[in-house]
């Protein structure tokens, strides 16, 4: 009898994306071959060529409309979701969160000027960061963006640009909750020791020196918790600390009329994975701050939260060209494919697990073919699978990688000197290029010989 692997019998959720596996859109053909948004994968390989990225509009927009309903539903003050574009940034991104009416968050100004570019309006943009240079914080005052002060440093600079210019200038601050998750030490960002944030035990000290500044103006509070989290606990704990160091704050003066609780909401890579709903998470926090508010006789501020890979991944495929076999009997089977750790890191950084399955043949029919998808990078730890069942496969077939919206492209390299795989937008039927894929030579560009080089040659 034939059996499907179980997350593509699983019921499609097309209100929360992060609970599902595969595109809100994911299908099957009449020939048995995997389809997204009605688009043939085969058919975009061949014309696109490999390892290649695919985005689709449907779920990515599903994703963003969950978190303003939510927060409609469940927040009864102003609320703006922003776009966390670590997760993902282009100006296709930014485009598509703008029209939905998301903010987004920047840590760079190349992520700044994405953002500008793609048409998110000044106003909802916030620049982060732990060490902000000089040229990206007088970007953001220049476009009127507002900065989030993660240090002293920030603050020094921010005052210094501010008295300069004789201009008032409103600004967040981050600070770090001492919240801990059960997630990766590498991606927990809301523990007493982390690089980002002030300690919650200097905000005194902190509201005190604001305070005495010309032209600073603090208006937001800002903390996160980390990321791919399942729990709502600690959010739920989040929302009434920030409450109360709105209380603290007012102690010296500060009128905070918005609160950033982050983001960190997990997403289903793997049958085994159970996070919240959007749903869920919003409500959560939401009744939160407002339980919080209401118990010390306080104005709702503006909740702002911070979703980046819960917008993302579940949007992402990857897809890959099967190439070389090697059998190591009694060990394993070696399957190569012609991408990796350069389009996907996550892996060999932090152990991550995805689901695959074949796009001629995505059900595993009475297999019991188990092999180890290698990278074609000249690394050891270049392994996407270290075990993974798939039906029979042969070199030339295409492997489908789910979740990758998120942390694939963004942390992409040319490592081995190979160049980045394109990006394309799917969406009822149609297919566009929203990213070029790069050529040998465009990685020669930026390379030069010195003059004396040149003159010996």
């Amino acid at each position: 009898m034939e059996e499907q692997k179980s997350f593509l019998k699983q019921k499609i959720d097309p209100n929360s994306p992060n609970k599902n596996i595969v595109p809100v859109t994911t299908s099957i053909d009449n020939d048995g071959k995997l389809l997204i948004a009605g688009c043939s994968i085969e058919g975009l390989v061949k014309k696109y060529d490999s390892p290649l990225y695919i985005l689709d509009e449907i779920t990515l927009r599903n994703s963003c409309r969950a978190y303003k309903k939510a927060l409609d539903k469940y927040y009864p003050g102003k609320s703006l979701p922003i776009y966390a574009s670590k997760a993902n940034s282009s100006i296709f991104m930014s485009s598509l969160i703008s029209s939905e009416g998301l903010g987004l968050d920047a840590v760079s100004e190349g992520e700044l000027l994405t953002a500008l570019k793609g048409g998110v309006p000044n106003e909802k943009i916030v620049f982060h960061g732990n060490n902000k240079s000089d040229r990206e914080i007088e970007f953001a005052v220049r476009n009127n963006i507002q900065v989030i002060v993660d240090n002293d440093y920030d603050l020094e600079r921010l005052e210094k640009i501010s008295n300069i210019i004789n201009r008032d200038l409103e600004i967040m601050i981050r600070f770090t909750p001492g919240i801990e998750c059960h997630t990766h030490e590498y991606i927990r960002t809301g523990s007493f020791d982390s690089k980002f944030g002030f300690g919650i035990e200097y905000l005194s000290n902190l509201f005190d020196k604001i305070r005495k500044t010309k032209h600073l103006k603090l208006k937001g509070l800002h903390a996160h918790i980390g990321s791919q989290i399942f729990e709502l606990d600690p959010h739920r704990d989040l929302g009434e600390i920030m409450v109360k160091v709105i209380l603290e704050a007012k102690k010296f003066g500060h009128d905070i009329g918005k609160l950033n609780v982050g983001g960190g909401l997990g997403i289903k890579y793997t049958e085994n994975d159970d996070p919240p709903s959007i749903d869920q998470w919003v409500e959560t926090i939401s009744t939160s701050v407002v339980k919080s508010c209401k118990k010390h006789n306080l104005d709702l501020p503006i909740l702002m939260c911070e979703p980046g890979r819960s917008i993302v991944s579940t949007a992402g495929i990857t897809i890959y060209k099967i190439g070389a076999f090697k059998e190591i009997p009694g060990i394993r089977t070696y399957l190569s494919v012609d991408g990796g750790m350069s389009d996907n890191p996550r892996p060999i950084t932090y152990q991550s697990d995805y689901s695959a399955c074949l796009v001629k043949n995505p059900f595993n029919i009475n297999s019991r073919n188990k092999y180890t998808i290698a990278g074609k990078h000249c690394e050891s730890g270049d392994v996407l699978f270290k075990e993974i069942e798939l039906a029979n496969c042969k070199s030339g077939d295409l492997i489908c990688v789910f979740g990758t919206g998120a942390y694939n492209n963004s942390m992409s390299s040319n490592y081995n000197r190979i160049p980045k795989p394109a990006t394309i937008l799917v969406c009822d039927g149609e297919a566009e290029i929203i990213q070029k894929r790069e050529s040998p030579d465009d990685l020669l560009k930026y390379d030069v010989l010195p003059d004396r080089f040149i003159k010996q040659n």
